[in-house]
Formats: C-alpha cells, sequence, structure tokens
C-alpha cells in the first residue's frame, strides 16, 4: 500500500507537469510541430540532421519541420507516456492487492481515462486541431490529474480534529462548485482550441459594439465545417467574441460561487483543517482572477497563460480536497 501510494503521488507530479506542458504546447502553436503520431516525421525524435529533415519534408511537404515545436510537442508526448506507464502499474499494484482490500473501481477507471487520452492526442494530429478534441484533450488531462489525486486522497489516513458537524450542509454545495469549475475550465479550453483568448482586449467589458456581435449560432458548434487544419481557428470575429464573453461570464459566476463557499466554510468552521483549505481555496481563486486580468491586460504573455491552466488545477484540487474531507470525514 505504501508503495503504490508513493507512485500515486509522483504520478499527480508528473500529470501537472503534463498539463503544463500541455498547455505550452498549445500556447507556442506547436500542436502540430509533429505532422504525425506518436512519432515526429517518421522518428522516435525531432528530425535532427540535413538527411533527416530532408526525409521528413519529403514526406510531409505541406509541413516544413520547425525543431523548436516539434521539440514542445514530442517532449510533452515523452511526459505523457511515462505518464500512461506509471498509471498502468498503478492499476496492476491495485490488481495484485484486490484481495486485501484494494478497491479496484479507480485505478480502472485511470486506464480507461489515459488510453481514451491518449487516443485524443492521436486526434488532436491528425484531425488538424478540431476544437472539440482539443478541449477534450486538456479535460481529459486535468481528469487524469483529479482521479490521481482522489486516488491519494483515499489512500490517506489522515483524522479532522474538532466536530465541524455543522458543515454538513456544505458537502453538496462543494460538489456543485467541482462542477461549475470544470464547466469553467471546458471554457478555457474552447476559448484556446478557438484562438479567441484575444477577442475582447479591454476591461471589465469588450471594445465596441460587443454586445451587437454575439451570435451562438456557430460559436459553441462541437462539429465544425470539416477543415484539413483548424490551427489558428476558422471562426468569424463575432464568434470568437462570443466565446470569449461567455468564458468571462463563467469567470464571474465561478469566482462568485467559490467565494461565497469558501467564506462559509471558514466563518462555519471550528478546526483549523477546513479553515486552512477554505483560505487555501480564496488565495488560490485570488491568483487565478489576477492572472485571467493579466492575460487580457498585457496581451497574452506565455508565462501567464501557462500558469493560468495550472492555477486552475491547483484550484480543482483544493475543492476536491474539501468536497472529500466533507463527504468522507464527516
Amino acid at each position: 500500500m505504501h508503495s503504490t501510494r508513493k507512485l500515486v503521488f509522483i504520478s499527480i507530479l508528473l500529470a501537472l507537469v503534463v498539463i503544463t506542458l500541455g498547455a505550452y504546447t498549445r500556447l507556442t502553436d506547436a500542436g502540430l510541430g509533429c505532422p504525425d503520431w506518436p512519432g515526429c516525421y517518421g522518428f522516435l525524435d525531432v528530425p535532427n540532421t540535413t538527411e533527416k529533415i530532408q526525409q521528413a519534408e519529403s514526406a510531409f511537404p505541406e509541413r516544413p519541420v520547425e525543431p523548436e515545436k516539434a521539440w514542445n510537442e514530442m517532449i510533452h508526448r515523452y511526459f505523457a507516456g511515462t505518464l500512461g506507464l506509471f498509471i498502468a502499474a498503478i492499476f496492476l499494484l491495485a490488481f495484485k492487492n484486490r484481495d486485501q482490500g484494494t478497491p479496484l473501481y479507480l485505478p480502472l477507471f485511470l486506464l480507461i481515462t489515459v488510453i481514451f487520452q491518449a487516443a485524443l492526442g492521436m486526434w488532436t494530429v491528425t484531425m488538424g486541431l478540431m476544437p472539440i478534441v482539443v478541449m477534450g484533450h486538456l479535460l481529459g488531462g486535468f481528469v487524469t490529474l483529479c482521479l490521481l489525486y482522489l486516488m491519494y486522497l483515499r489512500m490517506t489516513p489522515y483524522r479532522i480534529p474538532g466536530g465541524d458537524y455543522s458543515l454538513k450542509k456544505y458537502r453538496n454545495w462543494a460538489i456543485i462548485g467541482i462542477l461549475i469549475l470544470t464547466v469553467q475550465i471546458a471554457l478555457g479550453g474552447w476559448t484556446s482550441s478557438n484562438y479567441a483568448a484575444l477577442s475582447c482586449v479591454e476591461l471589465p467589458i469588450c471594445q465596441g459594439d460587443w454586445a451587437e456581435q454575439l451570435t451562438f449560432s456557430n460559436s459553441f458548434d462541437p462539429i465544425p465545417p470539416e477543415h484539413k487544419s483548424y490551427e489558428f481557428g476558422i471562426l468569424n470575429q463575432a464568434e470568437r467574441i462570443t466565446i470569449h464573453v461567455a468564458h468571462r461570464f463563467g469567470a464571474i459566476i465561478t469566482t462568485v460561487f467559490l467565494l461565497w463557499l469558501a467564506i462559509s466554510v471558514m466563518r462555519n468552521a471550528q478546526s483549523s483543517f477546513f479553515k486552512n483549505n477554505a483560505s487555501m481555496i480564496i488565495t488560490i481563486l485570488t491568483v487565478q482572477v489576477g492572472l485571467g486580468i493579466s492575460n487580457i491586460v498585457f496581451t497574452l504573455p506565455l508565462a501567464v497563460a501557462v500558469s493560468h491552466n495550472v492555477v486552475a488545477a491547483l484550484l480543482m484540487l483544493s475543492l476536491i480536497t474539501l468536497a472529500y474531507s466533507l463527504k468522507r470525514k464527516i
């Protein structure tokens, strides 16, 4: 059990790295840095000699080799593949120890998720960065991280001092908070995959006649018109503004709800455990809002945009901690 728990913990850290690298790959426009899958131009690594580059560009004449983008993509694949092997090992250890009461449903769900994630990674390339696939790949990474973290919590025998029975009423609200945050993360993925992050460049509202441009007819269609590649987006400006505005309104709803939840828990908690958990949610949420505003004010700096993805993952983990503790420990 101890070795499995340690492996799960390492996998959580690795999943955070994979999410970070995935965001970096997407934001540096390196999603098609390698036009094939799982290799790169038919090689296991990036072509780095004149002969290999000539072979690569002969096989993919429409996609000249860009080493920096190709390495961004391949490094992401290497780490994702390693995470997949770790999760397979977790499942095998759980299966081996099933007679000792080790639950199998979480490791099995994890294994199925990471296999589907691999398929999404392939489709991301073969379908030319279709937005629904790119967003699904992003969500799959978050789901993998959350399942690993939930498994780690279930394997951690911690006790919460004090009664705190008055917090029972916030159990379902915490789960609702997770659902709201999930929708907001999906909206963020949809904004990014449709290249709509800079469609609104003013705060607190969009520039000009944004309200008159809102159109929902094609902005959220899961299956877009067929294109060889969706790189840099195919939607018009009005549709991108609509997506961006939806993400902003989602951010307001998410922020207000999570602030209410965290402040309510903090006010009613007796133990320092729940007070600290609520305080952590408020702190991470504040950082996330600041990063979102900075993306607009400073025109999507790479470090800020990547951090926006990572902090969203940390916010989700802090909510899972609250929901799990309220559900299982009180």
